[in-house]
């Protein structure tokens, strides 16, 4: 889940991912491909609430924080994602109730709202094909469940 309404159905990120140049903590993209390494990642819409948008991302390549640096280089950042900015309310407005909501969501998700739903590699040793699933968590379908919620009742009262 995404900060903002993603106004593309679809679409693709590209750019080199390197460490931030003042802060080694976190990454960056430099798209003129001066540091980092080459990354891709390809998204689509699930589902629009309002002020943030579900996404679903598909890696061509695997780069450290991939998802979480391309989608706040396009003004997106993962919703709870403190490290990139995804933390802080960056659509809607700050009034008390849309504040206490989102304070609640971040409660709810204290992390950054990101699921790997399917991981799939080739084993470096054996060069067998792994692939995993598995549901998101309780509290991130409780996120999207609150997040339909409110954009429903936002969109009934306009």
């Amino acid at each position: 889940m995404v900060w903002g309404d993603v106004k593309q159905n679809e679409g693709t990120v590209t750019g080199h991912i390197g460490r931030n140049i003042a802060n080694r903590k976190v990454m960056d993209v430099f798209a003129d491909g001066s540091h980092g390494k080459h990354a891709v990642t390809h998204y689509t819409v699930l589902k629009r609430f309002t002020y943030t948008t579900l996404i679903q991302c598909k890696l061509e390549t695997g780069r450290t924080h991939q998802i979480r640096v391309h989608m706040k280089h396009i003004g997106h950042p993962i919703f709870g994602d403190f490290e990139y900015g995804g933390d802080k309310i960056l659509k809607g407005n700050t009034s008390g109730s849309y504040m206490s909501f989102i304070q609640k969501q971040l409660a709810i998700m204290p992390y950054q709202a990101l699921h790997a739903r399917s991981l799939g590699f080739m084993h470096p040793v054996t060069k067998k094909e792994i692939y995993f699933e598995t549901d998101p968590p309780s509290n991130y379908k409780q996120l999207i469940e609150s997040w339909e919620n409110y954009s429903s009742n936002t969109l009934k009262n306009k």
